[in-house]
């Protein structure tokens, strides 16, 4: 990331609305902006597939065909539309095949992913794609819950509104695939109410 072209570009935002940048609550915004935006997009250019490949260890015959659910991996990002966040949680489910991968593995390729510019719904699709050809999996599903900033705070400022989407590979895009996999990370959800 190019820091000074962030700051020069945040100045220019600052006294294009109005604002003088160098008034003194404003004369450090730009740093504590391009502060922010390192650690938003940390994952433009890394390797998520390469991230899951990394985390996985070989499955025993017993372990192979047994669906895998993480439940509640939190997650933010930033929508590519409005460059605001966007927060939420990832369900991940996969059937192992001759591998299985460590569990924040898993986390650490949502982390990556969510972490640039993004859409939802490409999101849960990258993830999938990821941890599927990393793993080697039988089948991926990713459900992702959000609340969108651009949704809450700005428009009709649907303040507890959420988007949902589901995003499947394998033996876990046919409907009873997916129909299983839902119903256990829905378990969770009931139980946790």
């Amino acid at each position: 990331m190019d820091r000074a072209r962030v700051e020069a570009a945040v100045r220019e935002l600052l006294a294009a609305i109005g604002e003088d940048p160098d008034r003194p609550g404003l004369a450090r915004t730009p740093q504590r902006v391009a502060d922010s935006y390192t650690e938003f997009f940390a994952g433009i250019g890394v390797d998520a597939s390469a991230i899951a490949r990394d985390g996985t260890v070989a499955a025993e015959a017993h372990e192979r065909g047994r669906l895998v659910v993480v439940r509640d991996v939190k997650f933010r990002s930033v929508c590519e539309h409005h460059l605001l966040p966007f927060l939420g949680v990832a369900h991940l489910a996969y059937a192992p095949g001759e591998r299985l991968i460590g569990l924040g593995t898993l986390a650490r390729v949502v982390d990556a992913l969510a972490s640039r510019p993004q859409l939802q719904e490409r999101l849960g699709e990258e993830i999938v794609r990821a941890v599927h050809d990393g793993l080697g999996a039988r089948g991926v599903l990713v459900v992702l819950d959000a609340q969108h900033q651009c949704v809450t705070t700005r428009g009709e400022r649907q303040t507890g509104s959420t988007t949902v989407t589901v995003a499947a590979s394998g033996e876990l895009a046919d409907a009873a695939g997916r129909a299983e996999a839902i119903a256990l990370i829905g378990t969770g959800a009931e139980a946790d109410a």
